[in-house]
């Protein structure tokens, strides 16, 4: 029977979308998507002291950023509540879990002579098997009845098959005293409820799934296929934290890496396909599986994240590429492209993007675009402006505006002024960077004159000549 692929993403919304989150969504998504399935999102909010909706709708904008669409409505788990209590009561009813009416004082002094006499530490209630009739008239929590003797096995995709004796396993609190469900029976149910088929996610989740079997199991319902993901480290190898840079998706936005590029880079992190470092949505989803997930945990490298986008920016469509812009310039707070701007820029996409590995460098290389008259010129543009520089530019602005304005006869006539001149293409190529950018480092200037056309052009070289 061939059951459609459902997968979730369920982050807990108490800050940022982290960087490893963003990749466990990837990794749902890129599972689901590429097998025709379902990749739903639940905001696992039952944690009331620390959600926050702003955390929340930094998640979502961290989604939307990287593109990671998501099959129907954002699920909220606080709001699950009712149903969750409904299943715990259900293995009350059925046996299957039990009333335990100690206080915390009996289960420290549980633990303490434990610990004093060797043993293990692990509660064990003498409520377990107590006859109902003994039952005190007193606050009591809902606890499940896990197996004692054999072992659970967790049958991982990415971590083999993985071994936990009962005898280490707790009896699960489900109910809190207040009758509120705790976490690790809400995220049975909802993925449960939700049909979810596989449970992609951190392997610093792996001990929750012995614990969260025995609820499955108690409830006759069908395992998921689980597949636990290492943590992604710093350079270092250490844990990734804040020492190595930035955590947050939206900082990396802020950054300006794009995020076909940053698709690419953190689908590679932790998964191969062969050799492949390159590689387009539509690559991922077909290649994409669990079999290809490493063991050992990735270590994030900024010198390949940055490679892989200027790879992506080159391939990009100019259009879509000049949208990512404008929304990184807004994200930014920076001043929004005039439309003759964003037109110049336009056309001097299809060679500034191939030199370019993030929109802050684009930019950058768009300096002549962006720059009003006069232009002001950077000290290390301006010693290329000096007296002979200024007579030669002087000299080629009539040439210039009599000119035939494609790249092709600009090329010819500049090579055909310099040579003569008596001059290096260079010592003429210098004085016009620092005439059509105010910058020592530019584009080609063919590019640059053809992008700002013959009248700004002329007007730019006019300027600087004096």
């Amino acid at each position: 029977m061939n059951t459609q692929v459902v997968t979730r993403f369920a982050p807990s919304p108490t800050g940022f979308l982290h960087i490893g989150g963003a990749r466990t969504a990837l990794f749902n998504w890129l599972y689901a998507r590429g097998r025709g399935g379902k990749f739903l999102l639940r905001i696992e909010d039952t944690d009331r002291e620390r959600s926050t909706p702003e955390a929340t709708a930094a998640i979502l904008a961290g989604m939307e950023w990287l593109g990671l669409d998501y099959d129907g409505d954002a699920v909220s788990q606080f709001d699950g509540a009712d149903r969750h209590r409904e299943v715990a009561l259900q293995l009350l009813e059925a046996g299957k879990a039990y009333k335990c009416f100690a206080t915390q004082d009996e289960i420290q002094e549980f633990r303490d002579a434990a610990r004093a006499e060797g043993r293990s530490t692990l509660y064990q209630s003498p409520w377990r098997d107590a006859d109902p009739a003994t039952h005190p008239d007193a606050p009591y929590v809902v606890r499940l009845k896990a197996p004692r003797d054999g072992e659970t096995v967790i049958r991982d995709e990415v971590q083999g098959d993985v071994r936990i004796r009962n005898d280490q396993l707790d009896d699960l609190v489900l109910l809190r005293s207040d009758g509120t469900p705790v976490y690790m029976l809400a995220v049975v149910v909802d993925d449960h409820d939700m049909g979810v088929t596989h449970v992609i996610r951190g392997d610093d989740h792996l001990n929750n799934a012995a614990r969260q079997m025995a609820i499955i199991e108690a409830m006759g319902w069908p395992v998921p296929t689980y597949a636990h993901i290492p943590l992604i480290h710093g350079p270092d190898g250490k844990k990734l934290s804040k020492r190595h840079g930035a955590l947050g998706v939206e900082e990396y936005r802020d950054m300006g890496y794009i995020a076909a590029g940053m698709r690419n880079y953190l689908t590679r992190l932790g998964w191969s396909h062969g050799d492949d470092e390159f590689f387009t949505d539509a690559q991922a989803k077909e290649w994409f599986d669990l079999k290809g997930i490493g063991k050992s945990p990735a270590r994030l490298d900024f010198k390949k994240l940055e490679n892989i986008c200027g790879q992506h920016m080159a391939a990009a469509e100019d259009a879509a590429l000049l949208n990512e812009l404008k929304d990184f310039m807004a994200a930014t707070g920076q001043t929004p492209l005039l439309h003759t701007t964003e037109y110049k820029i336009s056309q001097a996409l299809p060679f500034l993007k191939t030199s370019a590995k993030t929109l802050p460098q684009l930019l950058e290389k768009a300096h002549f675009c962006l720059a009003e008259r006069p232009i002001e010129v950077e000290e290390k543009a301006a010693k290329n402006l000096g007296e002979d520089a200024r007579a030669m530019l002087s000299d080629l602005t009539p040439h210039l505006q009599n000119a035939t304005w494609t790249r092709q006869d600009l090329e010819a006539l500049l090579n055909s002024f310099a040579e003569d001149r008596g001059v290096k293409f260079g010592q003429l190529a210098g004085p016009l960077r620092a005439a059509l950018a105010g910058r020592a480092a530019t584009p080609s200037v063919f590019d640059m004159m053809t992008v700002l056309g013959q009248e700004e052009s002329c007007a730019r070289i006019g300027d600087a000549a004096g």
